[in-house]
This record gives C-alpha cells, sequence and structure tokens, in this order.
C-alpha cells in the first residue's frame, strides 16, 4: 500500500473527504519527522514506537570493488512494532 491507497483507505473508513484526509496524513508524518529530528520518539501504545537510533562508524566493502571505506556514524530512524500490533499480523 503507498500513501495515495493509504490516504483513500483511511478517507472511506472515516468517512472524510480525501482532501481532509491527505492533510492528516501529511500532517502526521510531519509531525513524527520533526519529534525524530529533535532526537525525540513517538510511541502509539499498541501500534509501536517510531525512534531514532545511532550507528556508529565501521568499515564498509565496496561490493564492486572489493575495496575497503569508511562508513560516517549516523543517526537513523527506526520503527518498533507494539504487541497489539504483531498480535494482528500472526
Amino acid at each position: 500500500m503507498n500513501k495515495t491507497e493509504l490516504v483513500k483507505a483511511i478517507a472511506e473508513k472515516a468517512n472524510l473527504k480525501i482532501s481532509e484526509t491527505e492533510k492528516l496524513v501529511n500532517t502526521f508524518i510531519d509531525t513524527v519527522s520533526y519529534s525524530l529530528k529533535k532526537k525525540g520518539k513517538v510511541t502509539l501504545v499498541g501500534f509501536g514506537t517510531f525512534a531514532v537510533a545511532h550507528r556508529k562508524a565501521k568499515i564498509g566493502i565496496n561490493p564492486k570493488t572489493g575495496q575497503k571505506i569508511s562508513i560516517k556514524a549516523k543517526d537513523v530512524p527506526v520503527f518498533r512494532a507494539g504487541k497489539a500490533l504483531k498480535a494482528k499480523v500472526r
């Protein structure tokens, strides 16, 4: 499911206009992104947690040349599914 399909599905289920639903989805994405940029986390009980994880610098290998390369440390977004979501998927 892509973003357009998600918006349409939510709009139908909640009986909302697609334009209103698109604003809501975009606002949700912007709010979560802003929180993660500030090194915060967003927890939706029963669904999961959006957070930031730090990856340490490491040495990697270029698959084309076999040459060793240095990979810089960086922060990456992560999502950890909650118990209720895991139970629904099983």
